[in-house]
């Protein structure tokens, strides 16, 4: 892969953390756009900052100025779009927060990358991605069996995976209408370093390692596909560099655990790893909580012969290992 000039929105928050890692590793140039929110990871920007090939702008993505003049200062190759509130239980709360950044600020980048595009040479324009990072919760819920494609039909059940659906349909018309070479991903829920610790992964371990009982919806048994973020982030270089414009691409571990399953594994492996004891108590079910969703990546798999490279239970080991140096470091960073 030739060396490119890359810009990243929500490059502070967990997959665009890891994503502008792997982007640097690889020898690119990265314009870090994010606009600091309670969920963005200020040490991992430390680490970026003494690096020469990254470049951070704190911005809006809804302020139309800034990105502007930023995209076309920065003149990039790629354009990676991840800033995006993404908790559902926040969007239950405020949900024109997430109509806000998800929506409005998906379109306000959508101008800012045409704008910039008609203004490149025809070599140069031909070359341009703007690769748009969706989810698996806009197709809405799955039964016990089967799987969402890229043809499924979209059924958002919160307001969180109604703003993502909306921003998708946006992609695809900026594509449409105007000729911009867009790609879309949509991927299953990811895990690993960096993650916010409201999201149930390290909200279970963050609860655990403060003594606290852990909370599981329900009875615990809804399922879902989890992926290393690594995986995904690989996954999203690939696509840009040798995806077909226009289309959309699923993201997924063929990896599909039950909520309770997933927490007595983690639960076990922090007595086995660091003798601390974890409580599980049951709470009243989410509004509207989705019981499966799991993805079928074959598109991507036969294309552009990815395949996910994480062994989940080692993947869950580091990633356990990864938050309890956080801890031990700083255990304000283990927010809740």
């Amino acid at each position: 892969m030739k060396p490119r000039r890359i810009l990243v929105t929500g490059g502070a928050g967990f997959i665009g953390i890891n994503l502008v890692a792997l982007l640097l590793r690889q020898g690119h140039s990265v314009l870090n756009i994010d606009c600091l929110s309670y969920a963005a990871n200020l040490s991992a920007l430390d680490d970026f900052e003494k690096q020469p090939s990254h470049t951070f702008l704190k911005a809006d993505i809804c302020d139309e100025l800034s990105i502007s003049r930023a995209v076309a200062d920065f003149s990039p190759d790629w354009m990676f779009h991840l800033a995006a509130e993404s908790h559902v239980d926040r969007s239950i709360l405020q949900p024109l927060d997430f109509l806000k950044t998800n929506v409005l600020g998906t379109g306000v980048m959508l101008n800012a990358a045409l704008a910039y595009w008609r203004s490149l040479s025809a070599v140069r324009g031909k070359d341009f991605r703007f690769v748009h990072v969706s989810t698996d919760e806009v197709f809405g819920a799955l039964g016990s069996e089967g799987c969402f494609t890229e043809s499924s039909p979209y059924a958002p059940q919160s307001p969180y995976s109604a703003s993502k659906a909306a921003s998708d349909h946006m992609v695809r018309a900026w594509g449409n209408t105007y000729g911009l070479p867009a790609l879309i991903t949509n991927c299953s829920n990811n895990y690993g370093p960096f993650q916010f610790s409201e999201k149930l992964i390290p909200h279970v371990i963050s609860r655990a390692f403060l003594g606290q009982k852990i909370p599981v919806y329900g009875k615990g048994l809804q399922i879902r596909d989890w992926i290393h973020v690594m995986d995904h982030c690989e996954a999203l270089a690939l696509i840009a560099e040798r995806g077909r414009v226009g289309e959309t691409y699923l993201i997924g571990g063929d990896n599909e655990w039950r909520n309770i399953d997933l927490v007595e594994t983690i639960c076990r492996l922090l007595k086995e790893m660091f003798d601390v004891d974890a409580e599980i108590e049951f709470v009243s079910d989410r509004p509207g909580h989705d019981f499966r969703y799991a993805v079928d990546s074959s598109k991507l798999r036969e294309e552009l012969a990815w395949l996910p490279q994480r062994d989940f239970e080692n993947g869950l080991r580091e990633t356990l290992i990864w938050y309890r140096q956080q801890w031990l470091i700083d255990k304000n960073a283990m927010r809740l």
